[in-house]
């Protein structure tokens, strides 16, 4: 498709978007002066989902083109620029990496008996962000699930010298823990980060009995030269938590059963434990030294989140702001699918949660009574790479960072049906909770309960950086009821990260404006309430990153 067809496009919907909009009559709720429009949602999500966009990819020309839109759009409705040098877009510096080779691993035994591991049978070798070669040759440690949970009285590490050692870990967590404790403790970087602590060079990591039925070892390798992503630091570096002890591979059982010959404890009775509730896996020295020599493709690429500003207008608590976050990246083409259309267009991941959060933009700059709160709106690149440009935008804010006082973030909310109640994911953790109840109650929409906890979605989203920078949070979606459990189960089992995600489906657009004023509702709840938000005693996200002192401590 041409660029002439693209600025087309552009000037078309922004014309479109910026004339009065002739809308079917909509019921108006008499507890909120902002009627969203349903016109107004289709004619922002027609064009992000449109093919022109070729799939809005972080870093490339269609993920641009969307960003401009975006910023357009916010200087129609005299939303102020929240970037650097009076613009729109916050520059985001990505690092693309993926593996170049197969690499190697050798093993060493006591006896100085070397043997080579197989690639694709025994291992997968890790790209690396920060040096296109590694080499390094060290002693192994098994340290269990290198799970470290003072509260829980709990130090896999605890005995064991990995100084200068390359650490065996175990995936995941134990299923003792409670779900959050579970997605926070075995997510990788958390464990980098405690092997870095503690010296070691390097990590190799082993899936349990469970996690292997569940992900065989053999899948991962027709993606093992796939991109993965990062940001860039102020030295130009990409950012890797922990990265003295990166990653270096994975292996499989085949291959662990090699590491284990001879080991204090037997490979059988290490992936038995593991799955006991507790998981108390002892660690131990391993008889073997590793020689891991791998090499990775690194390349430098750019995009943008695009922050918008209205100003709160109460002189003490304008100085707070609440951050309304969407994600406007998708997957981009799909270059391993058959069929003829490629495109993935993401019209409801997440063409819908940018175009709810610019409707709820227009409701505040229209409003009669201005938000006593700062409202910042957020759009964000590379959620679809690891909630990249979140996290950067949580690192490297454009407010200071301990005026943040919350955030509500939009993601991929399923409008194919006449939805009657919304989850708020995370809204049980903090103060944040009555007030998501009160404000959506004001619209006549029941606030539910996460209907699958054990999928643990709030770390899986992009609020989930702002958490870990100790911010409240909430995380927001059509719920269940009504036809909402089959609703979503089918798209996620249909059109999820597909090219059928598209502008094709059934899309309730009435819907879609009740969404938005929903979101409405709840963001002008939380920037004109008395009291800053913060986290609930005893939470474990709170406790995490929040402790004593932090601004939305528990109190």
């Amino acid at each position: 498709m041409s660029f002439s067809r693209r600025a087309a496009l552009i000037s078309a919907a922004l014309l479109m978007v910026a004339q009065p909009v002739l809308a079917a009559p909509k019921a108006k709720t008499p507890a909120s002066s902002f009627t969203p429009s349903p016109d107004a949602i289709r004619a922002h999500m027609t064009f992000l989902a449109d093919d022109a966009m070729e799939g809005r990819e972080a870093g490339t020309r269609g993920y641009d083109i969307a960003a401009n839109y975006v910023a357009a759009q916010y200087a129609l409705l005299g939303v102020k620029p929240g970037a650097a040098n009076g613009s729109y877009l916050q520059r985001v510096p990505l690092l693309a990496f993926k593996n170049a080779s197969e690499g190697s691993i050798t093993l060493t035994g006591a006896d100085g008996k070397e043997q080579a591991l197989k690639f694709g049978e025994d291992y997968l070798p890790s790209a690396q962000a920060q040096t296109t070669e590694v080499n390094v040759s060290a002693p192994l440690v098994f340290v269990g699930f290198g799970l470290v949970a003072p509260e829980k009285g709990r130090d896999d590490y605890a005995g064991l010298d990995v100084k200068g050692k390359i650490v065996v870990l175990l995936s995941g967590a134990p299923s003792s823990l409670q779900t959050e404790e579970r997605a926070h403790y075995g997510n990788g970087n958390v464990k980098r980060l405690e092997a870095a602590k503690r010296g070691a060079v390097g990590i190799i990591t082993m899936s349990t009995a469970s996690g292997e039925k569940r992900r065989p070892f053999e899948r991962g390798v027709a993606g093992y030269r796939e991109w993965r992503m990062t940001w860039r630091d102020a030295n130009d570096v990409g950012h890797v938590r922990g990265v003295s002890a990166n990653n270096l591979a994975s292996i499989s059982h085949k291959a662990a059963g090699k590491l284990f010959a001879g080991a204090p404890t037997s490979l059988e009775a290490v992936l038995a434990a593991a799955e006991t509730p507790e998981g108390a896996v002892k660690g131990f020295d391993l008889p073997f030294k590793a020689a891991v020599a791998l090499k990775s493709e690194i390349e430098k690429r750019e995009s943008s989140n695009v922050v918008g500003v209205i100003e709160g207008s109460d002189t003490t608590l304008k100085a707070q702001a609440i951050i309304l976050s969407a994600h406007l990246d998708h997957t981009g083409v799909n270059t391993h699918g058959t069929g003829a259309d490629k495109i993935n267009n993401g019209a409801l991941d997440n063409a819908s949660g940018i175009a709810t959060l610019l409707e709820v933009a227009r409701g505040f700059k229209n409003a009669k009574t201005k938000p006593k709160r700062t409202i910042l709106l957020v759009a964000v690149t590379a959620e679809e790479k690891g909630l990249i440009g979140s996290e950067y935008f949580a690192n490297n804010p454009t407010v200071p960072k301990a005026d943040i006082a919350a955030n509500v973030n939009l993601d991929m909310p399923v409008l194919l049906y006449p939805f009657t109640d919304v989850i708020a994911f995370g809204a049980d953790r903090s103060t944040l909770g009555p007030a998501v109840a009160k404000a959506a109650g004001r619209v006549g929409i029941a606030l539910s309960g996460d209907p699958m906890p054990e999928e643990g979605l709030f770390t899986r989203s992009d609020h989930y950086r702002f958490v870990e920078q100790g911010v409240p949070s909430v995380f927001l979606m059509t719920g269940f009821q009504n036809g909402g459990e089959k609703g979503f189960k089918d798209f996620l089992a249909t059109h999820y990260h597909k090219p059928s995600d598209d502008l094709s489906l059934p899309i309730d657009y009435v819907a879609a404006a009740k969404f938005a004023l929903v979101n409405y509702e709840i963001a002008r709840e939380l920037a004109d309430a008395k009291d800053r938000p913060v986290w609930k005693t005893g939470d474990f996200f709170g406790a995490q990153f929040a402790p004593a002192g932090h601004p939305s401590a528990a109190k």
